[in-house]
């Protein structure tokens, strides 16, 4: 006789399936097994198989846990995690109740989840659970997981007990974005930052009823249904599946007389002013998410654009106007900077559209520190009217110029390829001999 209890399981599992083949129905031929089969893998983790378990009746159906979570065999623990929270969220019962195919989803999720969560199990699955049972020649071999907990404890115990009391009747608030709302800001506020307020409507416990959904001075009534529980429980073959109560809705008390105010929902909008902390930096359509009391909201942010200074990420680009004399001989020229104004320095012979850097004088940098910088645009000024003394100057000027490509009014090229000016001319001309 065997020593080992997991082949002891095994020959028993063999002389209770023909038996059960022989004598019971499909139904519970498969519920029995999944039992024993379950009970097996608790005695050990390493795969059985079993040669005499060819059940013609009964053949384990295979599938493939990585295909059912939509993953590749490379995925990462992370990634298995994160697929299973989602394909969780789209099959839960509680929140497709229209849809009869829901529970048996989420049951093969869950299963599949129970295996490639576990590295022990994964491995195994990995070298045992995927093989073609053709390809085994005689020593066809089957594998099937159980799952020792339902799959409402499975969800419950890696995401959290999050509706207390009252059940996953509330599953679908899991999921349920907070209020958006938004907030108009100027150039300025965004950049530097501030603390502004908003006005949002927002439920909270209704003040007549202090949030508990009946009327002042009434009762509730025990529900009898699922026994003060909020939850009832669903058998499908082998997995028991508990839900919300449909009676009192996850309650597990029903309500005589709601309260006239929320209509028994113990919510009502409520108008509130909040102070939002506008972080320095931020930009056009970000969004924060903030707690009002027990509420969370999200404020998004709407940046108005500033007459003055154009963003790019954290550093600002300006324009200065300067004269043609600052142009060609230097000088220092007033700025608007984002904090306070500022001088700086002109070159001589700068150029239209030339930068001047301001180094950390740009906007804050969101969640590294330091600044971005200050850039100053050279706009040069040309005047559109001169006095009789500025004209004769700029003829004087351009008279000397050997860089002009095409001609200047009131200069005249001699064909020695030289500039005169008329000015010139006329000075020669009125001089005494």
């Amino acid at each position: 006789m065997p020593r080992n209890p997991l082949s002891t399981g095994i020959r028993a599992l063999s002389v209770l399936s023909a038996f059960l083949n022989e004598f019971a129905d499909r139904t519970q031929t498969e519920t029995v097994l999944a039992l024993v089969m379950r009970t097996l893998e608790k005695i050990s983790y390493r795969p059985f198989c079993s040669r005499s378990f060819h059940s013609g009746r009964l053949r384990p159906a295979q599938q493939d846990l990585y295909r059912v979570l939509g993953l590749p065999r490379t995925a990462t623990q992370k990634d298995i995690k994160k697929a299973y929270y989602q394909m969780a969220k789209k099959y839960h019962p509680d929140t497709n109740p229209d849809d009869p195919q829901a529970k048996e989803k989420f049951a093969k999720i869950a299963e599949a989840y129970e295996v490639l969560s576990d590295e022990v199990k994964r491995k195994q699955y990995d070298t045992y659970g995927s093989a073609d049972p053709s390809a085994r020649g005689a020593e066809q071999q089957y594998w099937r997981y159980g799952i020792p907990t339902d799959p409402e404890e499975l969800f419950r115990k890696i995401f959290g007990d999050f509706v207390g009391a009252r059940g996953f009747g509330d599953f679908s608030s899991m999921f349920e974005q907070p209020p958006e709302f938004v907030m108009e800001l100027t150039f300025t506020q965004a950049a530097k930052g501030e603390n502004k307020e908003i006005t949002v409507n927002l439920e909270d416990s209704c003040p007549r009823c202090k949030g508990k959904g009946h009327e002042p001075g009434t009762k509730v009534m025990h529900c009898h249904y699922c026994g003060g529980t909020g939850m009832e429980s669903i058998n499908t073959g082998p997995f028991t599946m508990r839900s919300t109560c449909r009676r009192c809705g996850g309650q597990g008390s029903i309500m005589i007389m709601p309260c006239v105010m929320c209509r028994g929902t113990g919510q009502t909008k409520q108008r509130q002013t909040v102070m939002v902390p506008v972080p320095a930096g931020v930009e056009d359509g970000q969004t924060i998410r903030m707690s009002v009391g027990k509420k969370k909201i999200n404020i998004t942010f709407r940046v108005q654009t500033s007459p003055v200074f154009r963003r790019d990420g954290s550093d600002i680009h300006s324009d200065v106007m300067i004269s043609v004399a600052q142009a060609v001989l230097g000088g220092t020229a007033r700025a608007q900077g984002l904090y306070n104004t500022v001088d700086i320095m002109i070159p001589p012979g700068i150029q239209t559209d030339q930068t001047i850097r301001l180094g950390g004088k740009g906007i804050a940098h969101m969640g590294r520190g330091g600044y971005g910088d200050h850039y100053v645009h050279i706009k040069v000024r040309v005047p559109r009217k001169l006095t009789r003394r500025q004209r004769e100057l700029m003829l004087s000027f351009a008279q000397d110029e050997t860089d002009v490509e095409g001609t200047v009014h009131g200069v005249t090229r001699p064909p020695t390829g030289t500039k005169r000016s008329s000015l010139r001319k006329r000075r020669q001309d009125s001089s005494p001999d």
